[in-house]
């Protein structure tokens, strides 16, 4: 017997922190709104934003991201835009199972370290700016290991229409 098709895409948006994942999702999310194409646009990030006595935060935002894509698939969604920094094979194993995705495109965002650190100054001006500055570097280096990307754009020097038209052309998401 031959399995069907549920025609569920992924495209995963990853990068290390202020390389602009949450900007470009959502300017991609506009671009497919335009051309009427139904989707669903999840930063993770917001689904695990708590502090748990257990270490278990990641499993929780795991658990949220498959609550909304059920969610969404139930109305029919079958396209998704999920902003997370992959680490490990498993994290992004997690993000197919979760969205139920046949087809998965993972697209790495980058740009040059001290644009990367300025851009993270800016957006956490708390009590955990040093710590999120120093982070950069180090979440970068590891995402240079697991190389999980199928391609990679430079979000720097340019639009973020320019950067989110140039992703879904590459990853096949539309034509022009």
């Amino acid at each position: 017997m031959v399995k069907q098709s549920n025609g569920v895409s992924l495209l995963l948006i990853t990068g290390t922190m202020g390389s602009g994942k949450s900007t470009v999702m959502a300017e991609v999310s506009d671009l497919l709104a335009l051309r009427k194409l139904e989707h669903a646009a999840i930063d993770v990030d917001t689904l695990g934003v708590a502090w748990l006595s257990s270490s278990k935060n990641d499993d929780v935002m795991d658990a949220n991201l498959e609550c909304v894509c059920r969610n969404y698939a139930s109305l029919g969604v079958r396209r998704f835009l999920v902003a997370r920094a992959l680490e490990s094979p498993a994290e992004l194993e997690r993000c197919r199972r979760a969205t139920l995705a046949e087809n998965v495109v993972v697209c790495r965002l980058t740009a040059n370290l001290a644009t990367l650190q300025q851009r993270v100054k800016q957006r956490e001006p708390g009590v955990l700016q040093a710590e999120f500055v120093a982070r950069v570097e180090t979440l970068d280096a590891s995402l240079n290991r697991a190389a999980l990307e199928d391609f990679t754009i430079a979000n720097e020097d340019r639009s973020i229409t320019d950067v989110a038209r140039e992703m879904l052309l590459r990853a096949g998401w539309v034509d022009k």
